[in-house]
């Protein structure tokens, strides 16, 4: 069976791994498996470590050519030279320092989980939305997916790139072909994928 990262390549859409301290393993490893042009959203937020971290990672990125951003903190991810991610509620309140910022060309994508988000990652000037969830997920088992009329209607109209997150993985992503988006994004799938490798 193809792989997600196969797949991805097929169907001509970015690929894009989120880090996660419980369901995605250490991030180094996850970075230094994903093909070259690969997007890594490093979140660790309680990584007690997290600053010496994005450092490495940020090399390590830099090095294979892939797209490195820095979750919800903006002073790190201008220190690693990194893109910015803004999660759904930091979104809602940006700050002046972040319209400067990417003003100045500063790359960034923001998280939607619906109308309202992706009309704000738009009003921002964010490069993607990650919109999420499509399909159920085992990171957040309570919520209720979007589901495909939906995500496809939220595409259509969304006014900026769109990523799909949330229950993907080799046998979801086929049925996401024909939408629209720019690409898909996974915690786990990537993850459970190269450990074995």
């Amino acid at each position: 069976m193809a792989s997600l990262t196969d797949l991805a390549r097929r169907l001509k859409l970015a690929l894009v791994a989120v880090t996660d301290e419980t369901r995605g393993g250490d991030p180094l490893i996850l970075a230094a498996r994903l093909p070259k042009g690969s997007m890594l959203i490093f979140r660790h937020y309680d990584a007690p470590n997290r600053a010496a971290l994005a450092m490495k990672l940020a090399v390590l990125c830099r090095n294979k050519r892939l797209t490195l951003m820095v979750a919800g903190d903006l002073d790190l991810a201008l220190r690693v030279r990194a893109g910015l991610h803004l999660p759904d509620g930091v979104a809602a309140r940006p700050s002046p320092r972040l319209r400067l910022w990417k003003r100045r060309g500063g790359r960034l994508t923001a998280a939607a989980h619906d109308r309202r988000g992706l009309s704000r990652a738009a009003g921002l000037g964010a490069d993607a939305a990650l919109l999420s969830p499509v399909f159920a997920t085992h990171s957040h088992p309570g919520a209720k997916p979007l589901g495909l009329l939906t995500f496809r209607r939220l595409v259509k109209d969304a006014g900026l790139p769109v990523v799909a997150l949330g229950g993907i993985d080799a046998a979801s992503v086929r049925q996401l072909g024909g939408i629209g988006i720019a690409g898909v994004a996974a915690i786990g799938a990537l993850g459970q994928q190269h450990a074995g490798t």
